[in-house]
């Protein structure tokens, strides 16, 4: 097939646009031009770029029309983030196309009543992007049941892999908090650190966009979590990041309200964003239906994360490791 990433040089594209490559099809990528992929692969050679400014198209009416014109059979679009956009979009590319999968989040479950939560359970979203991502998966799942637009919609967790700082132990992105586990200093973790993330490699992630793709008849008017096998928990993370550089974890714990004085705000929200949560989905659903199976686990995931870092200055590890 022909088929059109939008916002393909980012963390999911860097590993799903080789995979449709590799699977013979025809990819055309849309980027602000302004990104090179996180590894470099041989494919890129055998996929067409085209630099085009989401935004700026959508405000003029035109992004939809542009997309229509490149003729795809399918389209995978990793940045939708607004009903607006999706709306625009849908009403395009309507009667034009076999498959739009969209890229949405875990952030649209908010807090869990049971765990694992699966896609039948009752969606709470606590931040202002996860009520968005769920208005956009309401109005494509809505369009799919009612008018037969042929959307699906897939939920991935907190995406990790080399090129980036994945969520840390205290629930934000800000990678100090490996480096000081890295050199046995103290870390300080709300509660008993008990809470859960629940990280997803890129390259899984990927897998399950190819996936949908292969079983269209089995994903269309359907939205699947796609994460790691497990969640992890804010205290065995910390541990296991501090026993990779041979340090004896060195682990704190304080009451949530004098432990996110301590942040800075914006690590704060972050922190209530990814904690508060709690996040531990059932991929289930994701196996039974799209042959879902990730290679990697959590741990093994944020591995591969936390040694890039270390290994490219990023975080400063002690003289012995």
């Amino acid at each position: 097939m022909h088929i059109t990433v939008i916002g393909g040089t980012g963390h999911i594209g860097t590993y799903l646009v080789p995979r449709l490559v590799k699977a013979g099809h025809t990819v055309t990528v849309i980027s602000r031009g302004g990104r090179n992929p996180y590894h470099a692969h041989a494919a890129w050679k055998r996929v067409e770029c085209i630099s085009l400014d989401r935004t700026a198209a959508e405000a003029e009416g035109t992004f939809g029309q542009q997309i229509r014109d490149l003729a795809p059979d399918a389209v995978i679009d990793l940045l939708c983030f607004e009903r607006d956009s999706a709306v625009q979009i849908v009403e395009a590319l309507e009667g034009r196309i076999q498959h739009y999968i969209q890229c949405g989040t875990i952030s649209v479950h908010g807090r869990c009543l049971v765990v694992p939560a699966d896609e039948t359970m009752p969606r709470r979203p606590i931040s202002d992007y996860g009520r968005k991502k769920l208005a956009v998966e309401q109005y494509l799942l809505e369009r799919a049941r009612r008018d037969g637009f042929p959307a699906t919609v897939l939920h991935p967790g907190h995406i990790v892999g080399p090129g980036w700082s994945p969520v840390n132990p205290v629930g934000h992105t800000d990678p100090r908090v490996l480096g000081q586990l890295a050199r046995g200093e103290q870390v300080v973790l709300p509660h008993f650190g008990m809470e859960t993330i629940h990280h997803v490699h890129a390259d899984d992630v990927a897998q399950g966009f190819v996936r949908a793709l292969d079983r269209r008849s089995n994903t269309l008017g359907e939205a699947f979590y796609i994460a790691a096998p497990n969640a992890v928990t804010l205290r065995g993370y910390a541990e296991a990041v501090a026993e990779w550089f041979g340090q004896q974890p060195n682990l704190n714990y304080r009451p949530w309200a004098p432990w996110a004085a301590s942040l800075s705000k914006e690590h704060a929200a972050s922190a209530l964003d990814h904690i508060g949560r709690s996040p531990h989905f059932s991929i289930a659903k994701a196996r039974r239906l799209l042959g879902y199976e990730p290679r990697y686990t959590s741990l093994e995931a944020l591995y591969e994360s936390v040694m890039w870092l270390a290994d490219n200055g990023v975080i400063e590890v002690s003289g012995q490791f």
